[in-house]
């Protein structure tokens, strides 16, 4: 669905990305520009343009006179990843903690409020829920960093959790009551303002995702 402030390439884009990310378009596939014109229902111009844009996120692969692909999900890119994802967040949280306001925390709470009941129905065996908790789970990191006050580092911060997001949904599964612990230490440490302990159990919190995928063993060397 097209709002009134969104034009059709963005509209595709914002489409054929999020496919990317659930891997509704796995990693490695063709991506051929017939079957995705058809697909998107839009020209050919179009999305040249959205896959150039998905490239240079990562997202997607140039393959010269071949065309493009699905970037390949590897286990070199999932720990640069990570590693992208911990210098951005913790930079962002840092600059949150000692800035954060009343609101912020008030952010925080209710952003946790939503990701912990989506997590309890996981735990109780919902897992259709896993959807959700992508959208709560992003939702709730994004609140802990949003008084770092830079719109630009919030943005680069977004596309690099997709890309970590990525691996989580190839994955398939949920990490158990170990993030459930995880999402509430931080947010009891940075109501607390307690910036090195908050930033100790991010770096937790993303090690143990990395090793979650990594158990998994389906990603290419």
């Amino acid at each position: 669905m097209i709002n009134s402030e969104e034009t059709i390439g963005e509209a595709i884009y914002r489409r054929l990305r999020a496919d990317i990310i659930s891997c509704d378009l796995a990693p490695g596939q063709k991506l051929k520009l017939e079957p995705l014109k058809a697909r998107y229902d839009t020209g050919l111009g179009t999305l040249r343009e959205v896959l150039n844009r998905l490239a240079s996120e990562d997202l997607v692969v140039a393959e010269g006179q071949k065309g493009f692909a699905v970037a390949p999900a590897t286990v070199a890119d999932l720990r640069e990843t990570a590693d992208l994802r911990l210098l951005l967040e913790s930079h962002a949280l840092k600059l949150s903690i000692a800035r954060g306001d009343l609101d912020w925390e008030g952010e925080i709470v209710s952003a946790h409020h939503k990701l912990a009941a989506i997590e309890k129905q996981l735990l109780g065996g919902q897992n259709k829920q896993t959807v959700e908790w992508v959208r709560y789970d992003f939702a709730f990191h994004n609140a802990l960093i949003s008084a770092c006050g830079s719109r630009s580092l919030l943005t680069m911060h977004a596309t690099i959790f997709d890309r970590f997001l990525r691996y989580h949904m190839l994955a398939a599964s949920f990490r158990g009551s170990g993030v459930v612990s995880d999402h509430r230490a931080l947010l009891e440490l940075a109501l607390a303002r307690d910036t090195q302990g908050a930033l100790a159990m991010l770096s937790t919190h993303i090690e143990s995702g990395l090793n979650h995928v990594l158990q998994t063993k389906l990603l290419a060397a």
